[in-house]
């Protein structure tokens, strides 16, 4: 779909940014609260495993979001999100909160 060059996005690209940002801050959350959690009370094998799986998974948003919000910050008319990076952060995002259950449990 072409886009329309006269439309005016408003402040829209800013509130999607900052969105990108609160959310790569509550997955930061989660990564800190699923170390400590791996930690508490000793570390074990399959608890160091899900911690570093945890981190990994944490980076992994971390690349797209930073990705996102490059491309947000660049101009008036950012491009679309790509499936790809879209798949990959929904991905990372479920991927966590199951290990952050695993601890958990």
């Amino acid at each position: 779909m072409p886009r329309d060059p006269d439309r005016d996005p408003g402040l829209q690209p800013e509130r999607t940014r900052l969105a990108w940002r609160r959310t790569t801050l509550s997955s930061t959350v989660a990564a800190v609260l699923a170390v400590r959690a791996a930690l508490h009370g000793g570390a074990s094998a399959p608890g160091i495993v899900a911690c570093a799986l945890c981190c990994a998974l944490w980076l992994g948003f971390l690349s797209v979001a930073h990705r996102r919000i490059r491309t947000l910050s660049a101009s008036a008319s950012p491009a679309a999100f790509s499936p790809r990076h879209a798949t990959a952060a929904v991905l990372c995002t479920v991927a966590m909160a199951a290990c952050g259950a695993a601890l958990v449990l």
